[in-house]
């Protein structure tokens, strides 16, 4: 668990079904405690129960429940995630929807990006000045770059949704943030607006 910015904690696990390494963070900031795409981290429940409990599990679209039942069982509380994924949650799991433009939970504002799925969500924590995404875009790297995820999980047109990956994220630009929180790879702290702005420009000239 590292604490990347004031109130924002990250850690990194494999997920099991798709083998790979993925991102969840907590968030503890003025205005409540939340967890984003969360997996349970090495260092267990415990962790959290020091501190203020997660009670609301925010998700960056529908794919990313993961451990969800595990925090649910444990603090209780609510897992928010956009109303068009709510049609994933047809085994008993306990999902609130929410549009676009809403206000969430520990100062969180859902934007739309879709292009990969209509539920794909980025979360604007203007507190933070960060900006947490979903499938779209990935940094494999601690120093690395930012790039796309690989093409066979952007279905069955990867240019088309990276053409519109690009739109949306170009859209992103207008809210104030410093930080990229991706649920694919690692963080990006400091400067990664005018980051996002040069890969996006990069992808559309080519």
């Amino acid at each position: 668990m590292n604490e990347i910015l004031p109130g924002v904690f990250h850690w990194t696990t494999i997920h099991e079904r798709i083998g790979r390494e993925v991102s969840s963070y907590y968030l503890s900031g003025p205005e409540g405690a939340a967890l984003i795409d969360p997996q349970v981290p090495d260092e267990g429940l415990a962790w959290f129960e020091t501190r203020e409990p997660p009670c609301n599990i925010l998700l960056t679209n529908r794919h990313h429940y993961r451990h969800s039942d595990r925090f649910m069982a444990a603090f209780g509380g609510t897992v928010w995630c956009h109303r068009a994924g709510l049609h994933e949650f047809s085994h008993g799991e306990v999902v609130q929807g929410f549009d676009f433009g809403d206000r969430l939970p520990a100062g969180a504002e859902a934007l739309p990006v879709g292009s990969i799925c209509p539920d794909e969500t980025a979360l604007f924590l203007p507190w933070a000045r960060a900006m947490a995404v979903a499938d779209g875009v990935t940094r494999r790297l601690p120093d690395g770059p930012l790039s796309f995820v690989p093409d066979f999980l952007m279905g069955d047109d990867p240019p088309a949704v990276k053409q519109g990956l690009c739109s949306a994220y170009t859209r992103l630009l207008d809210r104030d943030f410093d930080h990229l929180l991706p649920a694919h790879g690692r963080p990006w702290i400091g400067g990664a607006k005018e980051a996002l702005r040069k890969f996006i420009e990069a992808q559309t000239s080519e």
